[in-house]
């Protein structure tokens, strides 16, 4: 990759605006080479094309916390955190970069072209997709904890086999809760005759403290399946420093998990009593039927 090699290896870890930055570029190098390959379905393609992208700067920075935990005579859980805060800024600049990227190309792009590069995104916001059904009927906060849930143990289990393949998963849902945050925005703005932008901005206000919250329990559980995974390959299997270090990881899961429910549980708050979010998406989906 080119834009790897522009800036030191630690500069990323340093600098998680610089992240914001790759989400952003890569995400439209992505939809831009996907559309051209593949015209008449480019929404998981654009995914998949921007995760690798992003590999190689991963693979980096986990190169990095490899080192450091392999230096370090003590591991505990207050150096363990200390390590992987800088990833953990790294994945939320990252998925913004992503996440915005889809909201202004929905806001922006016509309709026609919206169904077609983000038809697979736009199939969850009616029901059709993994977590399609998390938004409406009884038992709202398990079925929100369920879908959510699938996908943190989804990331665990693919960085764990993979190392970095967790990447495919957080891009593919920054993708979608940029396109459905961007169309319900376009929608309500196009029913009241206001700029999307105001409708988008009001939307953020409301589901950023829920979203960051799940995305924080993805990059989390990301971040451990990564860690123990390189941790097999670094580490003589079964020692008294294995075991250490394997451990102190799997509680970047557990917290993943605590910062899961807290999400499930805001999320649930946002959908039953904000009133003016339920009018948004109601404003939205009237023209979408319309």
């Amino acid at each position: 990759m080119v834009l790897e090699h522009i800036f030191p290896e630690d500069w990323l870890e340093h600098k998680g605006r610089y992240a914001f930055i790759l989400g952003v570029v890569y995400s439209v190098i992505g939809i831009i080479i996907a559309t051209i390959l593949f015209p008449g379905d480019p929404a998981l393609v654009a995914v998949a094309f921007t995760s690798l992208l992003l590999l190689p700067e991963l693979y980096k920075i986990f190169s990095i916390e490899e080192r450091q935990e392999a230096i370090e005579q003590k591991v505990s859980l207050r150096s363990l955190w200390r390590d992987d805060i800088e990833v953990v800024r790294i994945y939320v600049f990252m998925f913004l970069g992503i996440l915005l990227v889809y909201a202004i190309g929905t806001m922006l792009l016509p309709s026609f072209q919206t169904n077609i590069f983000f038809r697979e995104q736009l199939e969850i916001r009616f029901g059709q997709g993994f977590a399609g059904n998390a938004v409406a009927g009884n038992g709202l906060f398990w079925s929100l904890l369920s879908n959510n849930f699938l996908v943190l143990i989804a990331c665990f289990i693919l960085a764990l086999l993979t190392g970095d393949g967790a990447i495919f998963l957080i891009t593919w849902n920054a993708s979608v809760w940029g396109t459905i945050f961007g169309v319900t925005a376009r929608n309500a703005g196009e029913f009241t005759g206001q700029h999307p932008l105001y409708f988008f901005g009001l939307i953020m206000l409301i589901v950023f403290p829920h979203m960051i919250l799940e995305g924080i329990s993805y990059f989390l559980a990301a971040i451990s399946g990564s860690l123990i995974s390189k941790d097999v390959l670094l580490e003589e299997f079964a020692s008294s420093r294995f075991l250490e270090v394997f451990s102190f990881n799997l509680y970047l899961l557990l917290f993943g998990l605590v910062f899961l429910v807290l999400g499930a549980f805001v999320e649930t708050f946002v959908l039953q009593h904000v009133g003016l979010y339920q009018e948004i998406i109601r404003m939205s989906m009237q023209v979408a039927m319309g």
